[in-house]
């Protein structure tokens, strides 16, 4: 493992983080840039080996994190903040270098409870992995 880059994604991370969407400590240490575009939110990010499970490719629970924030964001930004109560991963391509892009989107928006989708994909466009999810909104205070 590149243990300099490693600690420099930390550190970074580490120094400038804030508590806000797309600022936070994991989309920071993972280095995922945010994009809204028709009710979508794409997240694109360049794998690095600290993100890799022992078989030398991207981590299940990096994928389903991901999944799962382009999901979080794009609800924050179309209504307001949520929270995961259900999410399903399929796995279908293994991702081992390069950039890849999560896309989240809306299934059907409601007042209280909400479904989403997202897919990620390789930097040669082939399918990764993609997810289903239920969310429910929060009261913001």
């Amino acid at each position: 493992m590149d243990e300099a880059g490693a600690r420099q994604a930390f550190d970074n991370a580490l120094t400038s983080h804030e508590p806000v969407f797309g600022e936070f400590f994991l989309a920071k240490l993972l280095g995922l840039s945010f994009e809204y575009t028709d009710r979508k939110c794409m997240i694109t990010f360049e794998l690095k080996d600290f993100m890799f499970n022992p078989q030398g490719s991207l981590h299940g629970g990096i994928i389903a994190t991901v999944m799962d924030i382009s999901m979080g964001h794009l609800l924050n930004h179309v209504q307001g903040p949520g929270t995961t109560l259900e999410m399903k991963t399929q796995y279908v391509k293994a991702a081992r270098h390069g950039q890849v892009r999560c896309c989240g989107e809306l299934i059907k928006l409601g007042q209280g409870i909400s479904y989403l989708r997202s897919s990620m994909s390789d930097e040669s466009g082939d399918l990764v992995a993609f997810a289903t999810a239920t969310w429910k909104r929060l009261k913001t205070v």
